[in-house]
């Protein structure tokens, strides 16, 4: 078994909010990430497959098939955009790093399975401080 890890990054706003609570509640809850203004990261996304090597080309995937399903179905939706308003598979989920990584790994998983891959972990950098890893 071997892992091979790809990454991208994307800048985007969002604020943590439940609708539910008040103002005063998400902000003692949520502190500054609570920002009725919204308030943004450059988050840094990596992406690791394992499975066996195919004997014919040395590679477990091809490194630019998985940038490109990584950059369609994920960066360009994130890229700059209002994870909130903007992000269709964020709708109605709150917006943590979280969850972000739980519904990215739902978008990949079935596209690397198709190529004859696993889907190892979705590694999301949201400062150089906080990061969240899910392994499905």
């Amino acid at each position: 078994m071997i892992y091979i890890t790809r990454k991208a990054q994307f800048n985007a706003a969002h604020k943590l909010s439940r609708p539910d609570w008040s103002e005063e509640k998400n902000e003692s809850v949520f502190g500054k990430c609570a920002n009725p203004n919204w308030h943004g990261h450059n988050y840094s996304l990596f992406v690791t497959v394992k499975g066996e090597i195919n004997p014919e080309t040395g590679f477990l995937v091809d490194l630019k098939w998985l940038r490109d399903i990584i950059n369609d179905h994920v960066v360009d939706k994130l890229d700059h955009k209002n994870l909130n308003v903007d992000v269709d598979f964020m709708k109605g989920i709150l917006t943590s790093t979280e969850n972000l990584a739980i519904e990215i790994w739902k978008i990949l998983k079935p596209l690397i399975e198709a190529e004859g891959a696993i889907l190892h972990c979705v590694k999301i950098n949201e400062t150089e401080n906080n990061f969240v890893e899910y392994f499905g």
